[in-house]
């Protein structure tokens, strides 16, 4: 185990919790307004609908490369686990600890403290 494959499973728990939210079906979901306003024959990137559902529609994973081969070559061929190392060096940098009230905190580490003197060390 490594960052890299954690950072890998939780994209694809992302796809899973996208899949298991199941098909909408309403309205909106089966882009009824869309379909009526372009008609046959055209495409939809600009038409409103699109244009107000396109950053929610689908599961957008933050390490895959979504371009075609030949850009993806050109751009230097970054894999999945090089792109993953840099997201989870990001996150890292960027981590602020929630904020912990004190008497909760003092609390554990007395809790701690006080099972670790309760059975020898077995690291010694």
């Amino acid at each position: 185990m490594g960052y890299e494959k954690f950072i890998m499973d939780c994209d694809q728990a992302g796809m899973m919790h996208t899949l298991l939210a199941g098909v909408d079906v309403s309205e909106n979901g089966q882009a009824m307004d869309a379909i009526r306003e372009v008609g046959p024959g055209k495409h939809f990137l600009g038409c409103a609908h699109t244009q107000a559902n396109f950053e929610s529609a689908f599961y957008r994973s933050p390490i895959t490369d979504n371009n075609s081969f030949e850009q993806w070559e050109a751009e230097g061929s970054v894999d999945m686990s090089v792109r993953a190392n840099a997201l989870f060096k990001k996150q890292l940098a960027e981590y602020e600890a929630p904020a912990l009230d004190q008497a909760a905190d003092e609390a554990v580490l007395d809790y701690m403290n006080r099972r670790k003197a309760s059975f020898p060390d077995s690291n010694v």
